[in-house]
């Protein structure tokens, strides 16, 4: 018999970046997800299969329960030879949180299914931490600092089910779940900008930034605020922009919209690491046609895209 965890995706509406200082940030629990099935087996190893969106294998391998390395029974191209070590080093953090942690003598047969696109940078890493750390009965947000690092906030996403409130306060996560539901989400809706975005890098580029970031901290903070009682389409497009000035000027980087849309009839806002991954696109029309002429194929409405929250 097989047990089930299930953890959400992410996005991070406000706050990119300044959420690792403390910043408040405004984050989303998606629509889309991952499973991860787990049970005994004959084998005396773990066996672990991870399935995509298709039902198709895009990773495959087996570990030693003594010391969680990987066997030879593997594909040998380097990038499984990569996700192997890297899914042996969350194992292995795992079991230094729980020591009891795959202590069996029988076989472990482990399945992950996404029901979104493994590129798509939605969390395929968070919800992988989340689903283990639950299996493991350890601390989620433990686990992604000895492994992934980042500020929680995608972990925070993976747990709830609700639009929340995201904050550090003394390393520490803070969250509070929110009754986000802007009257105009049919007015808004997610591009993907057929690139992934290396969120490590767009880290890296923030934590080198020479400049005082607690007035940024502050301003980006009040947006959210300010964005999470907004009721008016043309003042959540204004505050948008407010937040896209702020973070090009403090990151020396240029919008995205200037980039690639500057005739775009809305405002757009880039989502967690500069650069790449889904961009927020609000408008008072359908945008659909000006995307896909351009050759963004991925447009999500904000109601695909989110969860919508149980009423239970």
């Amino acid at each position: 018999m097989w047990t089930r965890y299930y953890s959400h995706g992410k996005l991070l509406l406000t706050g990119e970046y300044t959420v690792l200082d403390g910043g408040l940030s405004l984050a989303l629990p998606t629509g889309f997800g991952q499973y991860l099935k787990v049970r005994q087996q004959q084998n005396e190893n773990l066996t672990w299969t991870s399935f995509d969106t298709k039902k198709a294998v895009w990773f495959k391998a087996a570990f030693d329960l003594d010391h969680l390395k990987p066997t030879s029974d593997m594909d040998e191209n380097l990038y499984s030879v990569q996700v192997a070590h890297r899914l042996s080093d969350i194992l292995k953090k795992s079991r230094e949180l729980n020591p009891d942690f795959l202590k069996t003598r029988s076989g472990i047969q482990v399945e992950t299914h996404m029901d979104f696109n493994r590129h798509w940078g939605l969390g395929s890493s968070s919800t992988l931490i989340n689903n283990i750390a639950q299996w493991a009965n350890i601390d989620p947000y433990l686990l992604q600092q000895n492994t992934f690092g980042g500020s929680g906030y995608d972990i925070a996403c993976a747990i709830h089910g609700k639009p929340l409130l995201y904050q550090l306060q003394e390393r520490r996560p803070r969250v509070t779940e929110i009754d986000f539901d802007p009257p105009f989400k049919n007015r808004l809706c997610f591009v993907y900008l057929n690139r992934k975005q290396d969120s490590r890098e767009g880290i890296r580029r923030y934590k080198a930034l020479k400049i005082e970031k607690s007035g940024l901290i502050d301003q980006i903070s009040s947006l959210t605020r300010e964005m999470v009682i907004c009721d008016q389409l043309k003042k959540f497009q204004e505050l948008l922009t407010a937040h896209e000035m702020l973070m090009a000027d403090a990151l020396q980087l240029t919008r995205i919209q200037d980039q690639l849309f500057p005739d775009y009839k809305g405002v757009i806002k880039s989502l967690g690491a500069w650069g790449g991954d889904f961009v927020l696109a609000a408008s008072d029309k359908d945008p659909s046609g000006y995307f896909l002429n351009k050759g963004y194929k991925t447009v999500l409405p904000y109601s695909e895209m989110v969860r919508k929250p149980s009423t239970n």
